[in-house]
């Protein structure tokens, strides 16, 4: 686990290598909207997709801010179902 991204209103934790039996073998991202209390694992070929945008936000002709990432990362909240709950 790694987190990779925390701004303000969101933050991004890597896994890589984890679960049993293969499941989710190939890690994934955790993105936490910290305003909603809302999170969204990405696993497989979505997770495969938010780290070739990312890589190509950081590779482009401009360097992202954290607002051009935030405004990436708005895009997932729709999608955000899970609620953050602490144990």
């Amino acid at each position: 686990m790694n987190m990779i991204y925390n701004s303000e209103h969101y933050c991004v934790v890597e896994f890589s290598d984890f679960g049993v039996d293969g499941k989710h073998a190939e890690g994934g991202y955790e993105i936490v909207d910290k305003s909603l209390r809302r999170e969204i694992f990405l696993g497989g070929r979505d997770a495969e997709q938010f780290r070739a945008t990312v890589q190509a936000m950081i590779q482009g002709d401009d360097e992202p801010t954290p607002e051009d990432f935030d405004e990436f990362l708005g895009g997932y909240v729709g999608l955000m179902t899970q609620p953050v709950v602490l144990h």
